[in-house]
């Protein structure tokens, strides 16, 4: 197998911001005022999203934790700010607590037309906020077997990343009801499996010859092969409203890519549970997100939230202890063990005053925690 080569297990992390009128608490179509001014600092690194409500972030190539934590602060930093100077606030959840979809423009950009005619209602909906993490993998072939490997683990990862519980006003009794939302989609959710990238290539051009895409870019699913980069870009989580939540995500998706990739590379056999189980899993970390029993799919069994989300470390301990990420990762899982993902820090500030303007002041302020 080959040996790692430089351009193995960098990260990027995106992140898609909501842009908030600070009397209403409502999202405010203003990306065309903000985004022209964060440009003015951040220049490409700052770029506009479906809806104009929307502003999304994109790292550059970090090679270390410390790395993504000092740029999600800077460009953080730089939209917040921005959107200051428009008299608008930023806050970062994968979904509005209450702003209807209804009304909400889109951005006029050829490709998001396209998709709004495509999809229709699904689109006229898509009011949704999502963190992207792009591990770099310069073997085109092991980014296949990695992404393989890598399905059964994702649902913790969305369990510990929660942070959309509420939806047109109300309590939708999901912790990700993002992932609820775009799991309609035809190109979303978990990844089958592929014999090789010959087979994944075989699928995508099948695809596009049928209509049902146009490149591989439409392709939605929870991890693939980035359509522009050679990284395995994981699509699963909300976007944390905290720098910490979104440094313990973007370490996980890197040991986790890092430990599927070695696995291959050591001829470890493939296990690989029924489709119905992970989609099964995937659904439970959506609905409980920490606060219920998820699914174990290789014991075929369920166990509290906790027990999954240790043996996901347990899994990943030796890449991050290898490249020493072990503790900022784990202390970062246990603090979100120990105090609740966003969902149910949204949902305790509800409870305390059934206003969910303060879920959004309690977002706005997340949001700006440590910039």
């Amino acid at each position: 197998m080959p040996a790692a080569t430089a351009d193995d297990f960098t990260i990027g992390v995106e992140e898609e911001y909501q842009i908030i009128n600070p009397e209403t608490r409502e999202l405010r179509p203003r990306v065309s005022r903000v985004l022209p001014r964060a440009r003015e600092d951040l220049g490409d690194e700052v770029t506009n999203e479906f809806f104009q409500s929307q502003i999304e972030i994109g790292t550059p190539v970090c090679h270390t934790l410390a790395d993504v934590r000092a740029e999600l602060v800077r460009l953080r930093r730089g939209v917040v700010e921005a959107a200051e100077r428009d008299g608008s606030r930023i806050a970062a959840a994968g979904t509005h607590p209450f702003s209807h979809w209804e009304g909400q423009p889109v951005t006029p950009k050829p490709r998001y037309l396209e998709l709004r005619e495509d999809f229709q209602q699904l689109a006229r909906e898509q009011i949704i906020f999502g963190c992207h993490v792009h591990v770099g993998i310069a073997d085109r072939e092991e980014v296949i077997q990695a992404m393989n490997r890598c399905r059964p683990w994702l649902a913790p990862v969305i369990a510990l990343a929660a942070s959309s519980p509420f939806w047109l006003g109300d309590e939708t009794g999901y912790a990700s009801y993002r992932t609820e939302l775009f799991s309609r989609w035809p190109m979303t959710g978990t990844p089958q499996l592929f014999a090789s990238r010959a087979d994944y290539d075989d699928l995508v051009a099948s695809l596009v010859a049928v209509g049902m895409i146009p490149d591989a870019s439409k392709i939605y699913w929870d991890a693939r092969p980035s359509s522009h980069a050679e990284t395995l870009e994981f699509r699963m989580a909300d976007v944390c409203p905290t720098v910490d939540e979104a440094v313990m995500v973007a370490g996980l998706c890197r040991a986790l890519a890092r430990t599927c990739v070695e696995q291959h590379r050591d001829g470890v056999p493939l296990d690989a549970p029924r489709p119905e189980l992970l989609r099964a899993a995937r659904w439970r970390a959506s609905r409980f997100g920490l606060d219920g029993e998820l699914i174990d799919v290789f014991a075929k069994k369920s166990v509290p939230a906790r027990t999954l989300v240790e043996s996901l470390l347990t899994f990943l301990r030796p890449a991050l202890e290898k490249h020493g990420d072990w503790d900022e990762v784990s202390s970062l899982v246990q603090k979100t063990l120990d105090h609740g993902n966003s969902a149910k820090r949204q949902l305790w500030a509800f409870a305390q005053s059934g206003r969910l303007d303060d879920v959004i002041d309690l977002l706005l302020g997340e949001t700006v925690q440590g910039l």
